[in-house]
């Protein structure tokens, strides 16, 4: 099996939500918390959360991410510059991929995880994308061969730049999982997919 390991970016500022969207309740917990347990329980390697902007308050409610956590100091430089700070966090280990979870798409589980690893292991695509509907979603795996690239991408183009370029090495999973469309960025959004649904 290849080894791949789950970075969770969570340092953002969640200027459009209004609060933290890590701690944000969900189904008991928080979508931290919950998304933390699902890929530590998968068949990951590894996990790093990237924190930044109130670290320390998330810290202090979740003390159990402390040992998996990372700082991003630049985390206002947007979400490529966290995944540079867990890559670079990660690049002693000697793995064959990340797979990338971003906060505000909560709704994943270990089950769906490791469909995304085990399509990943069975070929030799070097992005791995879940979609449902034919409509790319999250989360997503980028392969080892890509690290140095991601690495020096320009934070203004973002991540999704070195996604248009290999366009033609993505392995689109279609899923039976709407969840991985699902952006949760707007109070309006958490009303929709997690207060009305009971999930909350």
């Amino acid at each position: 099996m290849k080894k791949v390991a789950g970075l969770i970016l969570a340092a953002g500022k969640s200027e459009r939500m209004g609060r933290p969207k890590a701690l944000l309740p969900f189904q008991g917990k928080c979508f931290l918390s919950h998304v933390l347990t699902e890929a530590v329980e998968s068949n990951l390697d590894s996990v790093v959360v990237v924190l930044g902007h109130g670290a320390e308050a998330v810290l202090q409610a979740l003390p159990e991410v402390r040992p998996r956590s990372v700082i991003n100091p630049g985390y206002d430089h947007g979400q490529l510059s966290s995944l540079q700070c867990g890559l670079k966090h990660l690049r002693a280990t000697r793995l064959d991929g990340i797979m990338v979870f971003l906060i505000d798409h909560p709704l994943i589980h270990r089950g769906l995880v490791n469909q995304l690893i085990d399509a990943f292991g069975s070929n030799d695509r070097s992005i791995v994308v879940p979609s449902f509907g034919h409509r790319r979603g999250h989360p997503m795996i980028f392969g080892s061969e890509l690290f140095d690239e991601l690495l020096a991408t320009p934070l203004d183009r973002g991540a999704i730049s070195v996604v248009r370029k290999h366009a033609h090495e993505i392995l689109h999973l279609e899923v039976n999982e709407p969840g991985v469309l699902v952006d949760i960025d707007t109070p309006e959004a958490y009303e929709e997919h997690i207060v009305r649904l009971g999930k909350a």
